[in-house]
């Protein structure tokens, strides 16, 4: 059996936002739609199932994100996930220049949770708390520059 990672999804509460900040970052918008009907109630599970989604993409072409703004049912809101508790942790980044990244993640009102780390001269790496409350960790290695 064959398995390949295609994505990981993000239920956001603004979808604009989001996309604005990943882009900005550098990932591209690989395509937009609206879903909804049966075949979305069945595959998520939840009946009445609406929401508008965008496919993002990581330059080299490896990595996705799809994420979610639901029209129906309600988006449930929940406090900002901490980088301990049990379930979705975070997404990871590695990017060529941290200190760049940050500025851009600023512009978006998005900053780190403590500050930038120095990993043993191998990486910097920083938690970032993003759109929606997304924990984006940026990583740059240090041993490339």
């Amino acid at each position: 059996m064959t398995i390949k990672l295609e994505n990981v999804g993000i239920a956001v509460r603004d979808i604009e936002a989001t996309i604005s900040f990943f882009t900005d970052l550098g990932l591209t918008v690989l395509g937009r739609d609206e879903i909804s009907g049966e075949w979305a109630d069945t595959a998520v599970g939840l009946d009445g199932n609406h929401a508008k989604i965008a496919v993002l993409q990581t330059p080299d072409g490896q990595g996705q994100l799809e994420l979610f703004e639901y029209i129906r049912p309600e988006a449930i809101e929940t406090e900002p996930t901490l980088p301990n508790e049990i379930g979705m942790h975070r997404v990871a980044f590695s990017v060529d220049d941290i200190d760049e990244s940050l500025v851009i993640a600023a512009r978006h009102g998005c900053h780190p949770l403590r500050g930038v780390a120095n990993y043993q001269d191998v990486y910097k790496l920083s938690y970032v708390r993003g759109p929606s409350g997304i924990i984006v960790m940026l990583a740059q290695d240090l041993t490339k520059s």
